[in-house]
């Protein structure tokens, strides 16, 4: 299976074109007041008008009262909800309850922090493996890849200090369903992606799944 790349914390409109001409499979949009990555639901659905129907669109979201998700879900026509915060499995099912599947996202200090969220919430359509942070949203730094344990759900998305430089290792040793960056590839702004980071960075995942690839037999789509 080819390794699937989330392009996350889109801000400006060129950034979201070229994503989608590099073909990633899914960009981020962050509704998160306290990240300098934050949109209006105005900014927001200008953004999502830009984007192809082949790649979705993921709202990212800490600890949303329930009106607010699901104005923001309807508003800007999300294809996915990304959790953050400390939202219990009943919180996190008013995404399904807006029409939306949602993802989970772990804050990783140890297996068992994995381990806990595989099975509190069983609805979730995929796990984001993130480093440990006091603060929410994503803290843009790694965190020990040994920490995912063997035994996990078939939809992984690996995050937390991915960069042009360790994607490819983050591939061969984890072998994730996908990979989400941010920091990785922002530009000197942090509201501001460098192109040249993104396509290196899609780059060297084609290049990790083909050395994959051709080392076990594994391809297709």
């Amino acid at each position: 299976m080819r390794t699937r790349i989330k392009f996350c914390g889109m801000v400006r409109a060129s950034d979201v074109d070229t994503a989608a001409a590099l073909g990633v499979d899914a960009v981020g949009l962050v509704f998160h007041p306290g990240s300098s990555r934050f949109l209006t639901l105005d900014d927001a659905l200008a953004l999502r008008r830009r984007v192809p129907s082949w790649v979705a669109v993921v709202g990212l979201f800490v600890n949303p009262a329930a009106s607010v998700l699901a104005q923001t879900v309807a508003t800007v026509g999300l294809d996915v909800v990304q959790f953050h915060g400390d939202e219990d499995p009943l919180e996190c099912a008013r995404a399904l309850a807006a029409g939306v599947p949602y993802w989970r996202a772990v804050r990783v200090r140890e297996q068992g922090d994995l381990l806990e969220s595989f099975s509190r919430f069983p609805e979730a359509e995929a796990f984001i493996a993130d480093a440990w942070s006091a603060e929410y949203g994503g803290s843009g730094t790694r965190f020990d890849w040994t920490a995912i344990p063997r035994q996990r759900p078939p939809r992984l998305i690996l995050a937390g200090g991915l960069t042009v430089a360790n994607v490819g290792q983050s591939i061969a040793q984890v072998c994730p369903t996908g990979v989400d960056v941010s920091s990785g590839i922002q530009g000197a702004d942090p509201r501001e992606k460098d192109s040249r980071k993104m396509a290196r960075f899609v780059q060297e995942v084609l290049l990790a799944d083909a050395r994959r690839e051709a080392v076990t037999g594994e391809g297709g789509l």
